[in-house]
C-alpha cells in the first residue's frame, strides 16, 4: 500500500455499529463491564480509547512500524522515552535541537541522574567518541531545528550496532511523508504530531512509533501510569488531518523550494539554510534518506543585527509571527527569543544559531502571494 493510500485507510475501519466511514469520537471516560474484569477491551479512557487506538494504528503504518503510541504533546512523548532510563545512563544528543527538548533534558532529567552529551552529529566521529558502556540512547533530529543540518541515520545506526542502545529520531521536521527513520536503522521515531501530521494548527499531541514488543509494553505502561494522553477529540482531528498529509507535504515542498531559491538570490540575504541546495553539506545524505527537502527554511541577513531581523518579522503579513510550524499557513519565528530561548546563548552560538536568525515554516498558500510578502518584508 503506497503512502497516500495508507494515510487515508491504514488501521481504519468503518464503525461496525453504524457503518460511519469516519472514526467516531468516543467521548467517554469509562466503559460498562458485564462482570468485574469482563469487558470489550476498554476499561478507562486514560488506558484505552477506540479513537486514540485508531490513530495509533494509522501512525504506526505511516512510519512502517509495528506499534504506535500517542501522548498529550511531543514533549510528553520524549518524557516517556527518558523514563525508561535510570540514574547513571547516558544520552548522546545533537547540539542543534528543539529548545523544549534541551530544556527537558537539562532542567529535569539531569536532576534525576541522567547524563547528556550534546554534540555535532554531522561528524559521526563526535558520536563515536562519546559512546561508552553507560550510553543507552542516541537522540537525533534531522533536519535539525533550526539550522537544517542533516544527520546520517544509517551511519548512526551502524555505530550502535550490537550495543544496548536505542536510536531515537525526532522526525517532526520531515513527517513520515518525507522520511521514515526506521527504514534507516532507528529503533524509535518521535513526532510532535502538532506540526505537519495534524497540519492545521489546532491540536497539541506527540507520538512514538517502534517495532520492539518489550519496549512498546514499557512505554505503554508509562503512557498509562503517567497519564499524559490526548483526548478523543484531538485524536479525531489528527486522523482527519492525516488524510491530506501527502498532498499537503507536496505543496509544502514545492513552495519551500521556490522560497529557498528566492532568498538565496536576494541581495540583502546572507545565508539560507535548506537541505535542498546542492552545496548544502548534507545534501547527498538528505537525498538518500528523504523523499524531498521540506518546507522549513532558516536564513540570516547581511545586516546581521537583531533589530533588523525583528523589523522584518514585524512587517510580515502572510508569514504570521508565531511559535510552532507545519500548519497549512505560513509562519515565521525568531528562534533565539522564541523556540530556542531556553538554550543558553553560548550553546546556541556553538551550533551556528545567531541571535538574528529567522526561521520560516512555509505553508501551502499560493506561492506568488508568499513571494510578494517576502519582497515587502525584506524591503
Amino acid at each position: 500500500m503506497k503512502f497516500g493510500t495508507k494515510a487515508i485507510h491504514a488501521g481504519l475501519e468503518p464503525d461496525p455499529t453504524t457503518g460511519a466511514i469516519m472514526t467516531p469520537i468516543y467521548q467517554t471516560s469509562t466503559y460498562v463491564q458485564a462482570s468485574p474484569g469482563v469487558h470489550k477491551g476498554y476499561e478507562y479512557s486514560r488506558t484505552q480509547n477506540p479513537t486514540r487506538h485508531a490513530l495509533e494504528k494509522n501512525l504506526a503504518a505511516l512510519e512502517n512500524a509495528n506499534h504506535g503510541l500517542v501522548f498529550a504533546s511531543g514533549l510528553a512523548a520524549t518524557d516517556a522515552v527518558m523514563k525508561t532510563l535510570k540514574p547513571g545512563d547516558e544520552i548522546i544528543s545533537t547540539n542543534d535541537l528543539y529548545g523544549g527538548t534541551y530544556r527537558l533534558f537539562t532542567k529535569i532529567f539531569e536532576g534525576y541522574g541522567l547524563k547528556f552529551h550534546f554534540v555535532n552529529m554531522t561528524d559521526l566521529q563526535n558520536v563515536e567518541s562519546h559512546l561508552n558502556e553507560n550510553t543507552r540512547v542516541i537522540w537525533v533530529e534531522t533536519p535539525t531545528n533550526p539550522m537544517m543540518s542533516i544527520i546520517d541515520l544509517q551511519g548512526i545506526a551502524n555505530l550502535k550496532k550490537g550495543k544496548d542502545i536505542q536510536l531515537v529520531v525526532d522526525n517532526t521536521f520531515s513527517s513520515p511523508y518525507l522520511q521514515n527513520p526506521m527504514d534507516h536503522g532507528a529503533d524509535v521515531v518521535m513526532h510532535s504530531v502538532t506540526k505537519y501530521i495534524a497540519g492545521h494548527s489546532d491540536v497539541v499531541m506527540g507520538a512514538l512509533m517502534l517495532n520492539d514488543d518489550e519496549l512498546k509494553d514499557q512505554l505503554a505502561f508509562i503512557q498509562n501510569a503517567s497519564g499524559a494522553v490526548p483526548g478523543p477529540q484531538d485524536a479525531f482531528l489528527v486522523l482527519r488531518g492525516i488524510k491530506t498529509l501527502h498532498v499537503r507535504m507536496q505543496r509544502h515542498c514545492e513552495n519551500g523550494k521556490e522560497i529557498a531559491n528566492y532568498l538565496k538570490n536576494h541581495p540583502k540575504v546572507d545565508k539560507v539554510y535548506w537541505p535542498g541546495f546542492e552545496d548544502h553539506p548534507g545534501y547527498e545524505i538528505a537525498k538518500k534518506q528523504m523523499r524531498d527537502f521540506g518546507g522549513m527554511i532558516s536564513f540570516t541577513m547581511k545586516d546581521d543585527s537583531v533589530e533588523y531581523s525583528v523589523k522584518i518579522l514585524e512587517r510580515f503579513k502572510l508569514f504570521s509571527l508565531a511559535e510552532s510550524l507545519g500548519g497549512v499557513e505560513s509562519l515565521s519565528g525568531h528562534p533565539a527569543s522564541m523556540t530556542h530561548a531556553s538554550i543558553p546563548r553560548e550553546e546556541r552560538l556553538k551550533s551556528g544559531l545567531k541571535d538574528s536568525l529567522i526561521r520560516l515554516s512555509v505553508g501551502i498558500e499560493d506561492i506568488e502571494d508568499l513571494i510578494e510578502d517576502l519582497e515587502q518584508a525584506l524591503g
